[in-house]
C-alpha cells in the first residue's frame, strides 16, 4: 500500500497481540527513524525502550512492552518537525504490519523522559507503542475510538480553501488526493486543526487554535498536528515540495494561525 491507501488503512492500535518485536522489525524501524530528515533541518534523536527494562506503563496499551520516542532541542518549530518525523516513521511501520499510536499524556512521562535521558533544554512530545495488532481491540480502546469519533473526519469543506478563508475549495482541484491525505490525518482528540488554503501549486497550512493545546513553557500540542498534515501532503509529492514560513498575509478568522507553506515541485 502507497499514499492514500496507506493512511487510510492505518489505525491507532492499542491492544497488541502479546508476540515480541522481532528483532529484524526492530532495526529496521530503528535504521529508518535516524534517517529520517524534515523540511525544518531540525535533528531528532530517537530510541527503543523496553517498558519491563526501563520502568514503564503507560494504562491504555496491552499487549507489548517495546515503545519508540523521540527527543529533539527546545527550539522554533520543533513541533511541526517532530509531527512531521514521527508521522513519517508511523506510517512506515504500518507498511510493515506493526502497529502503533501517539501518546503524549496517557503514559508515566517522568519515566519516559528518564529514559529518553532527557536534558533540560530537551523535549520528548510523544512516544509510540510497537508490535502487531490483537485480532479484536479491548472494550477501552474500543470506546476510546468511539468517543473521539476516530473513523470520521471533518467534511472537505470544513478544511480546505480557494485562495482565501472566504472560498471553500471544490472538490474537483488537482490537489485532491494530497488534500484528501491531509484530510485523513490523525491529531489529538480528532480536533483536526489544519487548515488550508490553496493558491496555484502552493499550500498555506493554519492552525485551527483549541484550548488547553499550549503548556507554561509555550509548546503548542497542536503544531505537532500540523507537522503530521504537512508530512501527508509533502507524502502525496514523494516529499518533493519546497517549505517556507513566509505568512502570505492572508486574511484569517479568529483563532486561526499561519504555519507553513508547501509548494509542489
Amino acid at each position: 500500500m502507497k499514499g492514500l491507501e496507506l493512511i487510510r488503512h492505518r489505525r491507532s492500535v492499542r491492544t497488541f497481540d502479546g508476540t515480541l518485536l522481532r528483532p529484524e522489525d526492530a532495526e529496521k524501524l530503528l535504521l529508518f527513524a535516524e534517517s529520517i530528515t524534515t523540511p525544518y533541518g531540525i535533528s531528532i534523536t530517537w530510541k527503543l525502550l523496553n517498558a519491563k527494562a526501563d520502568g514503564l506503563s503507560s494504562p491504555v496499551i496491552v499487549g507489548t512492552d517495546t515503545y519508540i520516542a523521540g527527543k529533539l532541542r527546545r527550539q522554533p518549530h520543533a513541533e511541526e518537525a517532530f509531527g512531521y518525523a514521527f508521522e513519517k516513521l508511523v506510517l512506515y511501520a504500518e507498511s510493515l504490519g506493526i502497529g502503533t499510536t501517539w501518546i503524549a499524556g496517557t503514559m508515566d512521562r517522568p519515566a519516559f523522559e528518564k529514559a529518553m535521558e532527557l536534558k533540560a533544554d530537551e523535549v520528548m512530545p510523544c512516544v509510540s507503542p510497537l508490535g502487531y495488532p490483537a485480532k479484536k481491540m479491548s472494550l477501552r480502546e474500543t470506546m476510546m475510538r468511539k468517543g473521539v469519533k476516530a473513523d470520521s473526519r471533518f467534511d472537505f469543506s470544513e478544511l480546505f480553501f480557494d485562495g482565501s478563508f472566504e472560498k471553500p475549495l471544490s472538490e474537483n482541484t488537482s490537489m485532491l488526493e494530497a488534500l484528501e491525505m491531509v484530510r485523513w490525518a490523525p491529531s489529538a482528540v480528532n480536533r483536526q486543526p489544519w487548515r488550508v488554503v490553496i493558491d496555484g501549486k502552493q499550500a498555506h497550512f493554519y492552525e485551527k487554535k483549541s484550548k488547553c493545546y499550549v503548556d507554561a513553557t509555550g509548546w503548542d500540542l497542536q503544531k505537532v498536528d500540523l507537522g503530521i498534515a504537512l508530512y501527508h501532503f509533502a507524502c502525496a509529492f514523494d516529499e518533493k515540495v519546497q517549505l517556507s514560513i513566509a505568512d502570505p498575509g492572508l486574511s484569517v478568522p479568529d483563532g486561526v494561525e499561519y504555519v507553513a507553506t508547501l509548494t509542489a515541485e
